[in-house]
Order: C-alpha cells, then sequence, then structure tokens
C-alpha cells in the first residue's frame, strides 16, 4: 500500500506562496488565477473559505460535467504540471465513477487531446504529476469533472502547480514531496528529515540544498529492523513523456555492512531494471550519484534500501534532478524507433536480406480480384515473397530488421496478406536472432488468415542481449506455396497493450469501439452501417477492414437504399483554427455500379456546404488513401456523404479517418509516405 503524501500543513504553504505562482498555477485561496468555468457546462464553486474548488452532486446530476479552462500558456522549457485533486463518491462501489480528464488545447488544432485521466475514489488528497515537453506552441489547459452515480458524489481541485522543470526532480522542500510516495513497510519506511526536527537515534545530517538544519531531505534509518531483507522503497511519479538522460541526487550512507542502497526503473507491468548501486562512499558525506535514466514509456524510478540487520545505520537522500544529456562517459546514442521502422514506399530501408538468396521483392503492383494493393495507401510498395518460383521446399526468405538494444520492451506491428497456400501454417513466421545469429526464437507464425486481406499482427517482446527482428517466408512443399506479402512495419518501445497506446489520439477514428465523433442524420437500414467481414453483395465492398483486417468500418449497403438515395455522416462540431489542416481516411469503392463519395465542410452560421474531395465509380478492389487539405478559421464540421450507384454492386466504404493540424505535405514528411499524394491531395482555402 502506498502511503499518501501528508498534505494537512499545506494550507500554510499555498498562503506563503499565493503571491508568487508562476502561470498555469492557483492555489485557489481568492479567485481561481484566470482559470475560468466555461458557461456551456456546470460552473465550478470556489469553496466559502478557499483553499479549492469543487462539483458536486448537491446541485447536479450524474453525468452532468463542469469544465476548467486556463489562460493561454506555454513551455518553451520542459514542464512539470502538478494537480492535487480528490475524487469522493458515497459508500460501494458505483459501477459508473466520478472522473477527472485533463486536456491540453493547442492554438492550431481542432481537438482537444486528452492528457490525463482519475477516476478513483478517495477519502484524502492525491497528487499527479505530469511531464510537459518543452514546446513553441501555445496551449490552455481544460479540466473536465464528470459527476457519476452516488448521491454524494463530488470532485475537488485544491492545488494546480505548473512548474519548469522535470516531475521526478525534488529538493524535499515542499509538503506534498513533488509527489514522491513511500511504499510501506511495518518496519522500515522513508522519513522526511531535517527541518530543525529529531526523530531518530542516529546522528542524522544537515539537508543539502540548503546546508542547514531548516532544510528538508528522506532518509530511512535501521534501528526499526526486525528481520532480515527488510526493504524500503521510495517511488516518484510515473513518467508522462518520453525521457532518455542523466538522474542525478545526493545521498549519504552511515554504513555498517548492513544495508544495500540501489536505484531502480520500474514501468506499468512491473517490470524492474537496476540502474544504479552504491558502492562504499567511505564518509557520511553527502555523495554525487549519476546514473543513465531512460523511459521511452512511463515508468517509475524507486531508491530502495534493503536492510541484513538492525547495524545498517541510515540513508539519506536529497536533490534528485535530471538533464536530458548523457551522464560523464556515457557516449551511447540513443535508440530510435524510426530506424526500425518502414513502409516500403521509397527503399528497405534499414532492413536487409540474407546473402543466401532475395526471397523478399520489394514490388508495386496494380490491384485486381487475385491480389490487392499496398497497405500504406492502396498505390504504393511492399514486400512480396512469391514461393511459386523457388526451386525447392524450405525457407526462401529472410528478412533482416536492425540492431534492437538489449533489455528494452518493443511493440511490434507490421500487415501482412496471404494468399495460394492451400496449408497457411507456417507461411510466415517472426523470429528473435540475438546478434551472433547462433540463438533464434519464434515468437509469431500465422496459423489461418481470410486469403488476400491485409491483417495487422502485435507482438510484445523483451530480451536481455542486443537483437533483430527476422521475418521468415516458407514454403513446405512444392505442391503447396502462394504469395506472402508485407509491410508497414513498425517497433516501438513499451507494450502494445500499455493504455496510453490502446486510448486514439483524439481526431483519430478506426470505428473498433464506436461511431466515434461521428453522427448520422438519420439511423436506419439505408444509413451508414458499421461493420466487419465482408459485405453481404458478392463483387462488391471491401473482405475485411484497413484497419487490422478484422475490425470494424463504416459502409453503406446498396441494397438497402435506392439509385442516388445519399447517406451522411456528419463529425461532431470542430474548433476552428489559423492554419492549414490535413484529413486523411481510407475509402473502398468496388464494384461495377459503384456511386458517388462526397466530403463537405460545413461553416457554423452558412447555409450552404463546400465541396472539398470528390469520387465517382469504381476505384480500386483495393482500400486507398485520401488526404484533403483544408483551412477554416470558424467552428464547422466535416461531413461524408456516400450516393447509392445503378445496381446492388455498388457498396461504399470508409476507415480510419484522421485530422491532423498542418499541411498534408507535412504530414507525409512525418510519416515517410510518398505514393499517392499528388492524385489524392486537395488544396481548399476558405
Amino acid at each position: 500500500m502506498l502511503l499518501r503524501s501528508v498534505l494537512l500543513a499545506v494550507q500554510a504553504l499555498q498562503l506563503a506562496g499565493a503571491l508568487d505562482l508562476p502561470a498555469g498555477s492557483c492555489t485557489f485561496e481568492e479567485n481561481t488565477c484566470g482559470f475560468d468555468s466555461v458557461f456551456e457546462f456546470l460552473p465550478w464553486i470556489l469553496n466559502e473559505e478557499g483553499h479549492y474548488i469543487y462539483v458536486d452532486t448537491s446541485f447536479a446530476k450524474q453525468g452532468e460535467k463542469a469544465v476548467l479552462l486556463s489562460p493561454d500558456l506555454q513551455a518553451e522549457e520542459w514542464s512539470c504540471l502538478r494537480l492535487v485533486y480528490q475524487i469522493a463518491t458515497s459508500s460501494g462501489s458505483p459501477s459508473d465513477p466520478s472522473r477527472l480528464n485533463l486536456y491540453m488545447r493547442f492554438e492550431d488544432e481542432s481537438f482537444d487531446r486528452l492528457f490525463w485521466s482519475a477516476k478513483e475514489p478517495s477519502d484524502s488528497w492525491l497528487i499527479a504529476s505530469l511531464d510537459l515537453q518543452n514546446s513553441s506552441q501555445k496551449f490552455k489547459i481544460l479540466i473536465e469533472g464528470v459527476l457519476g452515480h452516488g448521491n454524494t458524489s463530488s470532485i475537488a481541485l485544491f492545488e494546480i502547480k505548473m512548474t519548469t522543470g522535470y516531475c521526478i526532480e525534488c529538493d524535499f522542500e515542499e509538503n506534498h514531496l513533488c509527489g514522491f510516495v513511500n511504499h510501506w513497510n511495518p518496519n522500515v519506511n522513508w522519513f522526511v528529515g531535517g527541518g530543525n526536527t529529531r526523530n531518530s537515534n542516529s546522528s542524522l545530517p544537515q539537508d543539502h540544498t540548503l546546508k542547514s538544519e531548516l532544510g528538508h531531505y528522506m532518509y530511512v534509518d535501521s534501528i526499526y529492523v526486525k528481520h532480515f531483507q527488510e526493504v524500503a522503497q521510495l517511488i516518484s511519479p510515473m513518467t508522462t513523456a518520453p525521457m532518455s538522460g542523466c538522474l542525478s541526487f545526493y545521498y549519504q550512507l552511515q554504513q555498517r555492512n548492513d544495508n544495500i542502497f540501489s536505484v531502480y526503473t520500474r514501468d506499468a507491468a512491473g517490470l524492474y531494471e537496476e540502474i544504479w548501486k552504491a558502492g562504499d562512499p567511505g564518509n557520511a558525506v553527502w555523495n554525487l550519484a549519476e546514473a543513465e535514466f531512460s523511459a521511452p514509456y512511463p515508468k517509475e524510478v524507486i531508491f530502495e534500501v534493503a536492510f541484513n540487520g538492525p547495524k545498517g545505520g541510515y540513508v539519506a537522500l536529497d536533490d534528485i534532478s535530471f538533464s536530458p544529456v548523457h551522464c560523464q562517459n556515457q557516449t551511447e546514442r540513443p535508440f530510435s524507433a524510426l530506424e526500425a521502422s518502414c513502409n516500403f514506399e521509397e527503399d528497405l530501408c534499414n532492413f536487409y536480406q540474407d546473402k543466401e538468396g532475395s526471397g523478399w521483392t520489394r514490388v508495386k503492383v496494380k490491384p485486381n480480384l487475385y491480389r490487392a494493393g499496398d497497405h500504406t495507401s492502396g498505390l504504393g510498395y511492399f514486400l512480396l515473397a512469391d514461393t511459386k518460383f523457388t526451386s525447392q521446399p524450405g525457407y526462401i526468405g529472410r528478412l533482416y530488421g536492425p540492431s534492437l538494444p538489449g533489455n528494452q520492451q518493443y511493440c511490434l506491428r507490421f500487415y501482412y496478406a496471404i494468399s495460394g497456400f492451400l496449408k497457411m501454417s507456417d507461411t510466415l513466421a517472426v523470429y528473435i536472432f540475438e546478434e551472433n545469429h547462433v540463438v533464434q526464437d519464434k515468437i509469431w507464425s500465422v496459423l489461418e488468415s481470410p486469403r488476400g486481406v491485409w491483417m495487422q499482427a502485435e507482438i510484445t517482446f523483451r530480451k536481455p542481449m542486443p537483437t533483430k527482428v527476422v521475418f521468415m517466408s516458407l514454403c513446405k512443399s512444392l505442391w503447396d506455396c502462394g504469395l506472402v506479402a508485407l509491410d508497414d512495419i513498425t517497433i516501438e518501445l513499451g507494450s502494445c497493450w500499455s493504455p496510453e497506446k490502446l486510448l486514439l489520439p483524439p481526431g483519430e477514428c478506426t470505428f473498433e469501439q464506436d461511431e466515434c465523433i461521428f453522427t448520422q442524420e438519420r439511423r436506419n437500414r439505408s444509413s451508414w452501417q458499421r461493420r466487419r467481414g465482408e459485405t453481404p453483395t458478392s463483387y462488391t465492398g471491401p473482405k475485411g477492414d484497413h484497419t487490422t483486417g478484422v475490425g470494424y468500418y463504416m459502409y453503406i449497403e446498396a441494397s438497402h437504399l435506392v439509385y442516388g438515395q445519399k447517406a451522411r455522416l456528419l463529425s461532431r462540431p470542430l474548433r476552428g483554427v489559423t492554419g492549414k489542416h490535413c484529413l486523411t481516411f481510407f475509402y473502398h469503392m468496388y464494384g461495377a455500379g459503384t456511386g458517388l463519395l462526397n466530403v463537405y465542410l460545413k461553416k457554423e452560421g452558412d447555409s450552404e456546404e463546400s465541396l472539398l474531395w470528390r469520387r465517382r465509380g469504381e476505384q480500386s478492389i483495393s482500400w486507398l488513401r485520401a488526404l484533403i487539405e483544408y483551412s477554416c478559421e470558424r467552428q464547422h464540421q466535416i461531413i461524408i456523404e456516400a450516393i447509392r450507384g445503378m445496381s446492388v454492386r455498388s457498396d461504399i466504404a470508409v476507415d480510419d479517418i484522421k485530422f491532423q493540424a498542418g499541411s498534408c505535405a507535412e504530414m507525409e514528411d512525418k510519416s515517410q509516405q510518398s505514393s499517392g499524394y499528388s492524385e489524392d491531395l486537395n488544396e481548399i482555402e476558405y
């Protein structure tokens, strides 16, 4: 159980610093410091005695929300946003709890980004620490409280504080201890030292920050140890943004050979990695320690002292800091996931084949009934292993990826399509090779798959030694061979199933869960339908969705409509901003009687809609990518309209819709895609 940071004396601290608060901060003593309740929702109420703002069910109903919006902010240096909050509810475990959400609203984006969310009730104040990466973009903080079930549900904000620096940094001079918490142990724990208090029989030091008895630090003492292997842990806030560099801190050891002082990192899955261990400092003075710290995905830092007996003395800790450069004598270049990813539009990137032969060929094909186009755009390049042309059965293709550093967790994603094989088992497999290419471990192989459909595979793996990912295509028998296609390989640090990766960014919709931000003018058999797999009518519609091959997409069923009938998907109102926006999506228009697919822009206050993009008639048997560039400084909606063609073979489908700030050319550069751009791009200024 984690001991909550003691906040009983925070009110006095707030009063002392209320006159000199950094931008984006508020202690809610006399006012809300420029944070305003959004008029369309419930107001946040300032407590009569100050100290906090709140919303509760005494004047609101379940499901209602209160929204607080900050003034314009900017974080040109890396900053830490801390939120002291409480979510209270009536007894029991409500199925629909209250929720506190924090969004970032950037000035050039139509959507708010969900940055943090909490729903766990508590009878005390809690601290959330959120890292804000340095950026020149202006933004606002939007805090949303949504009331859940219960007669006494409430949400309160005690303090918002935005300071320059990293959330894992701390000098322990503030009462909330920067969000660090002690992992409770019946016998040994981390305590706050200094401040003119002496609550230990040991001879404790002055702090390092102020170099006086008025300063504070953290310490753990062995005098309470009753058993061997007693462990005390001080745990940092979880990082919320990728960071890599040098973690430094000062420590003292009153060492009597009975304690071990170590520093670990721990990810959300509970995996530990030791990054530092104390040697013999020689004497009891403040010593500087440095450790290489890499957190490409959320991690905690754990300062751990393990005692083997009651004569271990004390360990003191102070002034934890972080620098985004390597520690001294460390020159290793950080790993870039982009170097291990490829969509094969330009070349093989950093992938290569063994010298025995080239089983994989980079191709660009015209889609037909027997072969789909690439997955990236429908008109680009992918890799193809054609086992029909091998002279003998056996492995005919090994595709090696670049070297991956060891002792890291990776998420490997790729798309594959298989056709022509009688038996699919092991026709495509993924192996992990150690650097010496002696030890190999199969981590995935295809079992069954729809023929000719691009399917997504996701694999999470972790190896202690540097490794390479190897894709192998296999033809077991000369009489059972076919085609294996491979495209859009990506490698990311972290687990494929971590919560932050399962949450779609704002403005994106894959239709896997619902219709996202879209609504319909009407809902009946002749409107847009959400579906997976093939459409009911033969020779029209997709075989599977674009996202995973077995997921959902939106489509019109032509047999339910008459010639010329329309079905319309309307986005929710989007905030108008300056600059260009790029709307991308994938569409499927296959069938002899296919009609029209239109995209319109409707600005607030206008009765007319402006045409942004149009496709007429059959386009391809593959999913094709559309890129639409537009500008609009007023609130607006995007409308996707499908019109039924002359026959029932005119199903039209859309999938993987994404709104992004910036021009489509910038999006192409970021994703390293080049095919299909000129013919799909429509630049329209309003």
